[in-house]
């Protein structure tokens, strides 16, 4: 009897090992963990690129800016001078998949307008690298679903650009749900919003994903579901603008409520028109206040038992990145993995039912 079961065991051995030498994500998974820093590469220098994802990665530890991929062949250069990239790490949209072979690039991190998101993310899943999205992760949640499945087939990572789920200052009033400390939560008001001056810009264009939900208004969700650690039920919605020269496509303002299956409320409003940045969270004994809420730094607040929500954090996209790199290198999970961007857009696309029909929508 040992015989056969010892010869079943060389012939799966070399089963598992001959799909390994086939199979080049799993070959990339081995390598991964035995890098000290993962290469990154941009896919898109707009502003949040240039000026404060490419500075944060100078400031990180376990990855490295390697690579960029852009349309604008007038960039490169100083791309090139000021972070030493190399020749053979830069891409345009066309070439962008022969990044399969480049060795020096483990990351892909889509930087582009949210109709973009789906395509980019989902070459980038074929390529067999790990791939990093910003916010709003995508449009609709077919894309969303379809951007999942791609890095689950390729067996890649996807993480979503939520900046504000790796400061502690974020973290400090999840806890505070986890842990039950005032009891059940009752109501939440939650808001994000900025004057935004540009007029041509994607956030103006449906086409391109724009108006203010999928942007600030991801911020106003996340507020209520983190304060709540719950999923929305019900949505009512109303959308508006006082620019219509400006938001003749797309909505400038956002007000709604969400339901939660504990029976807590939340009342949240966001606006490409309106500046307001907080949190506020009443529960059965107590509450908690943040102000402001979503920043890129200086988030802090308070608590009803005087305790003080103040963690200092140097570069909120560094430590993002850096925490999501070494997930990814010790095969841990992520903070912000592409599930926790489609639950958002599942209630986005709940807000904009409700607004066009003028009731409440369940989910």
């Amino acid at each position: 009897m040992k015989e056969p079961r010892r010869k079943f065991l060389q012939k799966t051995g070399l089963a598992l090992a001959a799909s390994s030498v086939f199979s080049p994500n799993v070959l990339l998974s081995a390598t991964i963990q035995t890098k000290k820093k993962l290469g990154v590469a941009l896919v898109g220098l707009g502003y949040y690129s240039k000026d404060l994802l490419a500075p944060a990665l100078q400031l990180t530890k376990n990855c490295e800016l390697r690579g960029i991929v852009t349309g604008s062949p007038e960039k490169i250069p100083e791309w090139q001078q000021k972070y030493g990239i190399k020749d053979k790490n830069i891409y345009d949209y066309k070439n962008y998949d022969k990044i399969a072979n480049n060795k020096d690039i483990d990351v892909i991190y889509v930087v582009l307008p949210p109709s973009m998101h789906a395509e980019y993310t989902i070459r980038g899943a074929n390529t067999g690298k790990h791939i990093w999205c910003e916010k709003p992760m995508a449009p609709s949640v077919k894309d969303c679903e379809a951007m999942i499945n791609a890095c689950e087939k390729n067996n890649v990572t996807l993480a979503i650009g939520y900046r504000c789920q790796h400061d502690p200052n974020i973290q400090a009033y999840m806890q505070a749900a986890k842990d039950q400390r005032f009891g059940k939560v009752k109501l939440i008001t939650s808001a994000a919003g900025y004057v935004e001056g540009r007029t041509t810009h994607w956030k103006q264009k449906k086409s391109m994903g724009g108006g203010v939900m999928g942007d600030m208004g991801v911020y106003a969700i996340q507020g209520a579901r983190l304060a709540t650690g719950e999923e929305p039920v019900r949505v009512h919605a109303r959308t508006s603008t006082t620019r219509p020269e400006i938001y003749h496509e797309v909505e400038e303002t956002a007000l709604f409520h969400l339901e939660f299956p504990s029976g807590a409320l939340a009342a949240c409003h966001t606006s490409f028109g309106i500046n307001m940045n907080y949190l506020q969270v009443n529960y059965e004994k107590g509450w908690v206040k943040m102000d402001p809420h979503s920043a890129y730094r200086g988030n802090k607040g308070s608590m009803s038992d005087n305790t003080i929500i103040d963690f200092p954090i140097e570069n909120q996209q560094a430590k993002q990145m850096d925490e999501d790199a070494y997930a990814i290198m010790n095969n841990k999970p992520l903070i912000a993995p592409g599930a926790e961007g489609l639950k958002d857009i599942r209630v986005v696309e709940a807000v904009y039912e409700a607004a066009a029909k003028g009731c409440g929508v369940s989910l």
